[in-house]
């Protein structure tokens, strides 16, 4: 099978965001990381490129974040109408390319002590049988045979990816999301700039984004899959309400969004899944960076203590407590992205008619991508977002 070569402490598999912050804080603490990725960096990701308050107070310190505007104004429409746009004195959240993003923060990572690969396919991991010396090692097989060995894997290779296969996330929740990056003139540009839109679309759960980065405008929408065809459409639709239709994108892409089920398994053995190949976003907006960063960071917090277990008794246990670290702090936050999300495909006008003509409902809106609270911080605090998601409950 190849030279497997020296027993890395931790292996990350996948290099976006979520890997890198994981190998990043497991080489902070001297250990030996390897951290693989299947693509040349920079690569395009499609992604709106939001990056909210808990995004950025998740990022190393230091991190000089790449921005390509700052949003001050939100043009919320319903559909296409009853547009209006609130205006805030403080910035309420950056926009980024990703491909700039995730190569500075791979580089962090690579400052803390991680080695990193890329071009590396990853076609299994495995815990037992003959590839693996001990047990206390897996086996990492590389797409051309080779074995790569570890005391401790992270799988933060995407919602698609190999690790959370072998982990054996569910999935409750997915989502297909379309996206074009549209170049403009300056005057069109000049128009957007410091401002996005966001619209409630017409399927259930839908939204649409208008992100401003410099000359190009990134369009997209979002629905449940399964509307592949409506989805198509409502992207089209908003690109020509916008009066864009008549720019030609220099990206058009599409990717799923997948959100784990509660019960979902976040480990198996000495192996780890955060970001994406957990299942780990936010179910209403689908936000999924500062998920990325927060899990990542834990994983690879919790991947030391793994790679130092002496028996599986005490494996299990550091992964189990990872576990708790992602429940007691992530998924309170799904959970309530989850019942937000049941009201929105219900009554998208109310959520509309809150944000833009109840100024605490915006003021919360502001708060919340500023991070200076959260939306289960808003519900636990505010009778009045209680009782509507009471009122789901009792559906």
């Amino acid at each position: 099978m190849g030279d497997s070569g020296p027993v890395w402490d931790v292996v990350v598999v996948g290099a976006g965001p979520a890997g890198a912050s994981a190998a990043r804080a497991a080489a902070s603490e001297g250990r030996r990381v390897l951290l693989l990725e299947k693509a040349e960096l920079p690569r395009y990701k499609t992604c709106g490129g939001g990056i909210i308050g808990p995004s950025r107070d998740a990022l190393p310190p230091g991190f000089e974040l790449p921005l390509r505007d700052r949003v001050h104004a939100v043009t919320f429409s319903l559909n296409g109408r009853m547009t209006r746009t609130r205006r805030s004195r403080h910035m309420l959240f950056g926009l980024i390319n990703r491909s700039e993003f995730d190569a500075a923060l791979v580089e962090t990572a690579k400052a803390a002590g991680a080695e990193v690969r890329t071009g590396v396919t990853v076609s299994r991991v495995e815990q037992h049988g003959p590839a693996v010396p001990d047990r206390r090692t897996v086996a990492v097989v590389l797409g051309d045979g080779s074995t790569v060995l570890a005391r401790a894997v992270v799988g933060a290779d995407g919602s698609a990816g190999r690790i959370g296969a072998h982990v054996g996330v569910k999935l409750q929740q997915v989502d297909l999301g379309l996206e074009a990056e549209i170049p403009v003139p300056a005057t069109v540009a000049e128009d957007w700039a410091g401002r996005v839109q966001i619209d409630w679309g017409p399927i259930p759960g839908s939204y649409g984004w208008v992100f401003p980065k410099g000359d190009t405008l990134t369009v997209g929408v979002i629905s449940a899959r399964g509307e592949g065809a409506a989805t198509k459409r409502y992207l089209e639709d908003f690109i020509a309400r916008l009066g864009l239709a008549g720019f030609e994108p220099s990206i058009s892409s599409g990717h799923l969004t997948r959100c784990r089920a509660d019960d979902s398994p976040l480990s198996r053995g000495r192996v780890l899944v955060c970001g994406d190949a957990a299942g780990l976003l936010e179910p209403w907006t689908r936000e999924g960076i500062s998920f990325a960063l927060r899990s990542g960071r834990l994983a690879g917090e919790w991947a030391v203590r793994i790679a130092e277990a002496q028996d599986a008794v005490d494996a299990r246990r550091q992964a189990l407590n990872y576990a708790f670290a992602i429940k007691a702090g992530l998924g309170v936050e799904m959970g309530v992205g989850r019942r937000m999300l049941a009201v929105f495909e219900r009554r998208p006008g109310l959520i509309h008619a809150a944000v833009t003509g109840f100024r605490p409902a915006w003021r919360a809106f502001a708060r919340i991508t500023r991070g200076s609270t959260t939306l289960a911080e808003i519900v636990r605090t505010h009778p009045v977002a209680r009782r509507v998601l009471a009122g789901v409950d009792r559906d």
